[in-house]
């Protein structure tokens, strides 16, 4: 660690007191059109419902990777902005209990703090009922760039409402000072279009986001009609390949696209894609697993010396951690937990295709 920095990271984004519903009433529905499939979550309409499980955890992109980021040793802070109501002092204790510097938290005296509620399926998926709160309204004057600038990585998290007029000021200013960044941009930030986007793409060492998220970015779909008997060599869809190529023509970052239960998707430029399958896990909730993957994918670049593969496997049986559990940050390991774990799977590995 250089002996200048105050952090090893500082993580930027939402925070939420996230409330968990489970009900085993629930049903789930699928709809078919000509063009889509969609499934949806259902409860009996007008009645009563029974809720077999129940929990409140903290929530929210920046909280999540700061909390995961401390458990793995790094000095960690956290930029996000609080309402002024009771979960104000919550957040801010739990994140310290975590082992998360609470210096750079925001206080709103005009909004109240982000709030979810999480209703869970009985096949482990989720339906979250967001209000952004605070999360929405973060100002570039409210930011302690000195802090910032005293950090060695900057991880963003997804940014919500007007939130996002800050991810340029502060991308920019990871790039003049010799900030390493780490974006993990949400949907809001990708709409406003390629041209705007390309240019934070620039700036970062690491780029993560699902496959939804690529198609939107490269505006690249992938075809359900191209069988994987077609490319059974490759093991990996030509149109994934085309995602990342698409994504990495403008930046020199590491590109990750995660694809679900299906695994995760890298490449570094050059003529070779990784691929790496999911850590097999006993799923309860798949909540907070993007963020625990990302942010240990970050966390172990950082810790191998930019060594992919292992990277990747570390990510990968950190966020099944999280799916074992019902909080977004229940189930967290530290690095020597990780290792132990793929000792006992030895047949764990990341695929390496030419393409």
């Amino acid at each position: 660690m250089n002996s200048k920095s105050n952090y090893d990271f500082i993580t930027i984004g939402s925070a939420t007191q996230d409330v968990f519903i489970q009900s085993d009433v629930a049903s789930i529905v699928s709809v078919s059109q000509i063009a889509k499939k969609s499934e949806f979550m259902s409860f009996p309409y007008g009645a009563k419902t029974e809720i077999s499980d129940f929990s409140k955890n903290l929530g929210g992109g920046a909280v999540n990777t700061a909390t995961n980021l401390a458990n793995l040793g790094l000095k960690t802070s956290t930029i996000i902005k609080l309402g002024n109501d009771e979960l104000n002092s919550i957040i801010k204790l739990k994140l310290a209990q975590s082992g998360v510097d609470i210096m750079n938290v925001i206080d709103s005296q005009k909004h109240l703090t982000g709030f979810s509620i999480i209703l869970v399926s009985f096949q482990g998926d989720r339906t979250v009922l967001a209000h952004r709160g605070a999360n929405a309204h973060v100002h570039e004057k409210e930011i302690n760039f000195e802090a910032i600038k005293n950090s060695r990585w900057v991880y963003v998290s997804p940014l919500s409402g007007d939130s996002n007029k800050v991810l340029d000021k502060i991308a920019k200013f990871c790039q003049e000072n010799k900030i390493n960044l780490a974006l993990n941009a949400g949907t809001t930030a990708l709409k406003k279009g390629e041209k705007y986007f390309s240019k934070i793409l620039k700036t970062a060492q690491i780029v993560v986001m699902n496959k939804e998220e690529a198609s939107l970015v490269t505006k690249i779909q992938v075809r359900p009609d191209t069988k994987e008997e077609k490319f059974s060599k490759e093991k990996i869809h030509p149109d994934i390949v085309s995602m990342l190529k698409g994504l990495r023509k403008d930046t020199e970052a590491i590109v990750v696209i995660t694809d679900g239960a299906k695994g995760v998707y890298c490449y570094n430029g050059g003529d070779v894609v990784y691929s790496c399958p999911s850590f097999h896990a006993s799923i309860v909730s798949t909540l907070g697993a993007g963020d625990a993957f990302a942010s240990t994918f970050c966390a172990s670049i950082d810790r191998f010396n930019r060594d992919i593969e292992k990277s990747l496997k570390f990510a990968s049986v950190n966020s099944a951690s999280v799916c074992e559990h019902f909080g977004a940050q229940d189930g967290f390991l530290k690095f020597d937990e990780i290792e132990e774990k793929l000792k006992k799977h030895p047949n764990f590995k990341v695929e390496l295709h030419k393409i």
